[in-house]
């Protein structure tokens, strides 16, 4: 068989996918102009959720869905940038873990915004200085966030989405792998990758630093220096991926919360909601609100806790549970709860994340 005909065949069909992509994006700027007028915010997590497990339905084969929602993302990322640009806060520097979620999550054709602290990205929220802001809540390894966890207490924010997002380590340099002297690192990158480390470059010094995004820079300024860092800091940085997935858990996952300043999404039918609360330092208290949830047949999928810095011994606790706000059963269950708690915050209901990115 001769390539030339199936290559031209490959050519009108690509020439229709442009037209249709196009007719979809005059639509789109049509919704955005109902948008503004009505004041609605741009991103709705509950149909981001409908329009990728609509695809999904539709995908027939040969292309797997991962690869089909990965297109759509980055449809729906120039989506945005016709309806309104939208401005997204991430902890920076740029190529940082978070600026990786950030950038699966929303695609290339929106705004970003590096911020030197987690907390600096619930203040923005708060100011209005970005529409959107993603935060990481905990690691499959390291466990709960302290200071997102933290920046809870005193932030209006409301959840309304989460991300997985498989984290990978890479070992990035500019120089050859047996003349590499000092590997720099956030030092959870250290332990998460103390194997290979080990087996392939027990002479060099490990430094640690304060992020991944700080080690790739020291990597491209010092001859004979790496960094273990995400594949976006080689893209920005400049540096070579020298050895791919140098980590010892291939399934190390970070769950990240998108966090914004208006209400919940609608409810999807899958769905957790968050809250926060305080209970009283006596006999059965914790147990008593964990019993409302449980009567009320909500499943917990995450529980976690941060000392009140207003009282020894007091605690709040965070819990996360399928479930939407709006669920009757789920009205009741928060009803209920409050009246064993001295405090509790909704933080918010979302989509269940569906696959890790």
């Amino acid at each position: 068989m001769s390539l030339e005909p199936l290559r031209l065949r490959i050519d009108e069909l690509d020439s229709q996918v442009v037209a249709l992509l196009n007719e979809r994006a005059r639509v789109v700027v049509q919704i955005g102009n109902i948008k503004r007028d009505g004041q609605t915010p741009i991103y709705a997590p509950d149909r981001e959720q409908h329009v990728l497990d609509h695809v999904r339905s539709r995908n027939k084969g040969p292309l797997p869905d991962q690869c089909l929602e990965a297109i759509w993302r980055e449809l729906m990322s120039g989506s945005f940038a016709l309806e309104r640009p939208l401005r997204i806060g991430y902890l920076g520097p740029s190529g940082s873990f978070s600026h990786l979620a950030a950038r699966r999550k929303f695609g290339t054709s929106v705004e970003y915004e590096d911020l030197e602290s987690i907390r600096g990205v619930f203040e923005d929220i708060a100011r209005s200085h970005i529409d959107l802001g993603i935060v990481p809540i905990e690691n499959s390894i390291d466990g709960g966030i302290v200071e997102t966890l933290d920046s809870f207490f005193e932030s209006p924010a409301q959840i309304c989405a989460e991300v997985l997002v498989n984290i990978h380590h890479n070992l990035l340099a500019n120089t050859a792998v047996n003349q590499i002297e000092r590997v720099y690192s956030r030092p959870n990158g250290f332990s998460q990758c103390r194997q290979w480390l080990s087996l392939n470059l027990r002479q060099a010094e490990h430094i640690p630093v304060a992020s991944t995004s700080k080690a790739a820079e020291m990597a491209v300024q010092q001859p004979q220096a790496a960094a273990i860092g995400s594949t976006l800091a080689a893209e920005i940085y400049g540096l070579k991926i020298q050895f791919a997935n140098i980590e010892d858990n291939p399934h190390n996952t970070t769950r990240f919360f998108v966090i914004a300043p208006q209400r919940s999404p609608k409810a999807t039918g899958d769905d957790k909601t968050a809250v926060m609360f305080a209970t009283a330092h006596k006999t059965g208290a914790l147990s008593a609100v964990l019993d409302v949830y449980r009567e009320h047949g909500l499943n917990l999928t995450h529980i976690d806790k941060r000392p009140s810095k207003q009282q020894n011994w007091e605690y709040f606790f965070f819990v996360d549970f399928e479930g939407h706000r709006d669920d009757a059963n789920v009205e009741k269950a928060i009803r209920q709860a409050r009246k064993y708690c001295l405090q509790l915050t909704l933080l918010g209901s979302f989509p269940r994340a569906k696959e890790v990115l």
